[in-house]
């Protein structure tokens, strides 16, 4: 049976959205509401990653509304639940960026492992005051990634949703700590919450230190495209647009308690990726003077505990739930590089500030640093 809006946009009651101006919150935020689903409380801290000029379009409807405040808050979010009376809860908010965790895990654990916590308590306590329907759709929906997995040999079956957990990175054990959290809260305490696993997404309002959107900023200035080793780590790419849809699915009609993985079925080496990167921006931004751009490649140190490969095996969301894919890597990346020459404005906006210092304080000008998982 197939996602229907119809059916999604049953009723007034919104959806709490944590996260919701990150790169896949805000996507999600802006389906939601373009599909006719209900109302959006969307809950977001603002650091550095949140970007309210993502949600432009939708800040003056009257079915969304904008708080800003941290998960960690009981207070707030406890207040948000009772005021605003969701009929769930979607959880993004998150610390996401491989380096990073690297760099400085503490925040990794405050937020991913920390954050969920309260906002899983703060959902049972809700969840306990609901009666009748109210209690009958109310839904917690973890949105977390494929890299609590680990890493997939060239020849291994791609991750499924009985894949033992082997995480590699602070960011991924903490992204797979999180996971554990919501299991146990459902099984110990009746909390009807979902998780799913997603590939690795891309599209509009992707944050400038991933690796799509990070060679197309630096392609277009003539910066080096810092790839990591030899460039052949692999993988599963998933349109932003096609996850959302999936999430959708999955709190519709998703069973409580279960994980389904989310992929896009499009398998690429990180230097495949660049190079078709740069065909496209040598077809569609002809007057660069830096065509042909994959010439500024540069071959850099790899990451400490690089996982080599990642896929996703979505038949069970496929043969349940009735999702598929509706982009091509290749229809998806051209959509994603016309999206980011028609918002050069964006870009610049987010890359200023706090992002530039924290690059200097971290990376010390070592572009390498800068390139995505």
């Amino acid at each position: 049976m197939a996602v229907s809006d119809k059916t999604l946009s049953g009723g007034a009651a919104p959806v709490l959205v944590t996260g919701g101006a990150g790169f896949i919150g805000s996507n999600f935020v802006l389906d939601w509401l373009g599909s006719g689903c209900g109302p959006v409380i969307n809950l977001d801290k603002l650091t550095y990653a949140g970007n309210l000029e993502n949600l432009a379009s939708v800040e003056a409807r009257a079915d969304y509304t904008f708080v800003h405040g941290d998960i960690r808050d009981r207070a707030l979010v406890d207040r948000l639940l009772r005021e605003h009376r969701p009929r769930a809860v979607v959880h993004f908010a998150a610390e996401s960026h491989v380096d990073r965790s690297i760099a400085g895990p503490e925040a990794f654990l405050r937020t991913n492992i920390d954050g969920t916590f309260a906002m899983l308590e703060a959902a049972r306590e809700y969840y306990g005051t609901l009666t009748g329907e109210e209690r009958e759709r109310f839904r917690f929906l973890h949105v977390s990634t494929d890299e609590v997995y680990g890493t997939l040999a060239p020849d291994d079956p791609a991750f499924h949703e009985d894949t033992p957990y082997a995480p590699n990175s602070p960011y991924a054990a903490s992204k797979a700590a999180s996971d554990h959290l919501v299991r146990a809260w459902v099984h110990t305490y009746g909390l009807p919450a979902l998780i799913t696993n997603c590939s690795n997404n891309y599209g509009p309002y992707q944050f400038p230190e991933k690796l799509i959107p990070l060679m197309i900023a630096n392609a277009l200035k003539g910066k080096a495209l810092p790839v990591y080793g030899d460039g052949q780590q692999v993988r599963d790419w998933l349109y932003v647009v096609d996850h959302c849809r999936a999430l959708r699915a999955v709190l519709e009609l998703g069973r409580v308690g279960e994980t389904y993985n989310v992929g896009g079925g499009n398998q690429r080496s990180n230097l495949d990726v660049v190079k078709t990167l740069c065909a496209l921006l040598d077809e569609l931004a002809p007057g660069s003077k830096f065509a042909p751009h994959f010439g500024l490649v540069q071959f850099v140190t790899d990451r400490p505990g690089h996982d080599r490969r990642y896929a996703i095996d979505a038949r069970k969301l496929e043969g349940e739930l009735g999702w598929r894919a509706e982009e091509s890597f290749e229809t998806g990346l051209r959509k994603t590089v016309e999206w980011y020459l028609g918002n050069a404005a964006w870009v610049e906006h987010v890359t200023s500030g706090a992002y530039q210092q924290w690059v200097a304080e971290n990376y010390a000008g070592r572009a390498a640093a800068e390139a995505s998982r």
